[in-house]
Formats: structure tokens, sequence, C-alpha cells
């Protein structure tokens, strides 16, 4: 081999040691066998050579270019090693460490109240009803005793799809729908969401979701009704509540009566909450009115009930002192994550 080849050789060599990277060996190999290399320029050259001769030196060439080759293919292949082994030293896990904590979702506020609330009539025997959200005008009020012209129809507070068709005003229509499905003695809660024209504000909104119960059978007195309510008062707000029945007027129930619970916040001595009046408004209930028994077949001298509806959401802002109720629906994780369950 002569002399400058083998110069050429050991300057091959000299590269290729010096690269460290896979894309340092690739530099190299344009380098030394690219089309602008040495070598190739002298492979070009050999056509004008003395024919003698050319023999002899494209076999020196070839040697020289072989002898590059497995010098490249020998510095890739440890690079390449050495690459895979500081990446494997770097993303090395420690199966010992405990695992990364994965975020995971809860229940919202109002779906554990209903729940709770469930559970608790659940536990008293009660059976869980359900009704469709849009609903007949007969169901939503004439069967409930509401009579045509009564303000709680008109478009100003009901949302009508149709002639003869609303979106519930309240879940008392599914009581009425129990009443013609099956005979006493009944005993039903109906959780639900439920419409009406409101503007949005820290206290009112367009949908919002309650629980009605309804309770029917021979000797049911309002006596009955108070038991029950005081006993849920106190499974909600804690077994030190008391509760006080105040008149009122609901066009179902006669007698009806507004339930208020003593305040859990300032044990009954006054604070804003309750308005310094030491009591809560919780609900509105009442004895089924005889109306509503004979308008599903029921005689009203051998059969008396219970009725009473609650707002979900109301339950939820007093229990946790919330102050705007458009915080249960604005979807902000930060809101809603204090409490996650």
């Amino acid at each position: 081999m002569s002399d400058p080849l083998a110069t050429l050789l050991e300057g091959a060599r000299a590269q290729c040691a010096t690269a460290t990277t896979r894309a340092a060996v690739e530099d190299a190999r344009v380098a030394l066998l690219g089309r602008n290399a040495p070598l190739t320029g002298e492979l070009r050259a050999i056509g004008s050579l003395p024919a003698q001769e050319r023999g002899p030196a494209g076999k020196r060439l070839n040697e020289v270019r072989v002898a590059i080759e497995q010098l490249l293919q020998e510095r890739e292949a440890v690079v390449s090693r050495a690459e895979l082994e500081q990446r494997l030293q770097d993303e090395r896990v420690d199966v010992t460490l405990p695992g990364a904590a994965v975020p995971h979702g809860g229940l919202h506020l109002l779906t554990q109240v209903r729940r709770e609330i469930e559970d608790i009539f659940v536990g008293l025997g009660y059976r869980i009803a359900e009704g469709p959200e849009v609903e007949l005008e007969e169901m939503n009020f004439a069967r409930l005793n509401i009579p045509d012209g009564h303000p709680a129809k008109a478009e100003t507070d009901t949302l009508w799809v149709a002639d003869g068709v609303v979106l519930r005003t309240h879940t008392s229509p599914v009581q009425a729908r129990v009443l013609l499905a099956q005979p006493p003695p009944i005993a039903v809660i109906v959780p639900g969401r439920v419409y009406r024209r409101e503007t949005a504000d820290a206290t009112h909104s367009s949908i919002f979701h309650q629980v009605e119960g309804l309770v029917v059978d021979r000797g049911i007195t309002l006596a009955d009704l108070k038991g029950t309510l005081q006993h849920v008062a106190r499974a909600l707000f804690g077994e030190d509540r008391e509760i006080q029945l105040r008149s009122s007027f609901f066009p179902f129930t006669e007698p009806s009566v507004e339930l208020d619970v003593s305040c859990f916040l300032c044990d009954g001595s006054g604070c804003g909450a309750c308005k310094h009046s030491g009591w809560i408004e919780m609900l509105g209930a009442g004895e089924v009115d005889p109306n509503v028994l004979e308008m599903a077949g029921l005689d009203p001298d051998e059969w008396s009930g219970f009725a009473f509806g609650m707002g979900i959401e109301r339950i939820a802002m007093l229990r946790h002192g919330l102050r705007d109720l458009r915080d249960l629906y604005d979807n902000d994780l930060r809101f809603l994550e204090q409490f996650a369950s």
C-alpha cells in the first residue's frame, strides 16, 4: 500500500476514534466515503492511469475503502452501545419507590346529598320512584288540584313545550302517577330534576333538583309526617336538631305546613344564616288533599297520607355554607374538589 493511502487510513482511524455519537459517526462516514472524500477522488482518477497500473491501484484503493467501512461499523456499534447504556441509566426505575398518585374524580356535591337523602328514606322502607321530565299538563297541574288560571301555569313561571306539555315544575307529578299505578299502602320518594322560568342569581336557577315524598295508608296523620321529618332533619343536620311546623298552603295538600329546622350553625341562638331567628326554612309538606286521592280513585274516608318536597341544592348550600347557587353548576374544579368523595 502506498504511503498516501496509509496516511489516509490512519487519518480515518483517528477520525473514527473521536466520534462519540451516532451523528458524529455519520459525519465521519460522509467525510471519508462521501462524493467529496479524498478516497472517492482517488477512485475516480483510476481511469486516467495507464492500463497496466489500473488493476493494482484499484485493488489497493478498494482495500482501503473496506478497511474504512469496517472502522466506521465498529465505531457505530461502540457508540450505539454506549448511548443505550446511558439511556438505560437515565430512565432507570426504582421499583421500590411508592407509585405516583393518580388524580381521580368524585361524586358531585348534589349527587352526594341526593344519595344521602335516598339512603335515609330507603332505611325507613321507602321505594325510589321516577317519572318523565317532559310532563303532561294533567299530571303536573290538574291531578295535583292546581286549577286552570293558577299563576303557576303562566308562561312567566312554567316552561311549556307544546299544548298540554310542560317541563315539569316539581317532582310532584310522579306522586300522581304513583297513585294511579299502584294501590296503597304507598311509601315512595322521587328525586329528580325540575324546571322553572327563572332568572339565574345567587339563590335561583331555571334547573334545580327536588326530592318528593309520598305516603298513603290507612290512619296516616300529621303526627306521622312530623315524626318522619324530624328523623330526616336530624339525619341530615345532626341529632340535636329540633323542628317546627308553620301553617302554609299548597294546592295538593290540606292542611299544608312548612318545616323549619333549628339552626345548626348557631344552635338556635341567632346568626346570619337563620336571619337571627334561630330557625332555617327547610321544606314544604302536608296531608294529601282529599281531591288528589279522589282523582286517583281512592276513597279519602278510607285512605289518607302525607307528602313533602325538599330542594337538594338548598340542603347542600345550608350544610356547607354556600352563598351562591351558581357555584354548583360552574364546573370549577377548584370548588368541586373541596367536596370530592
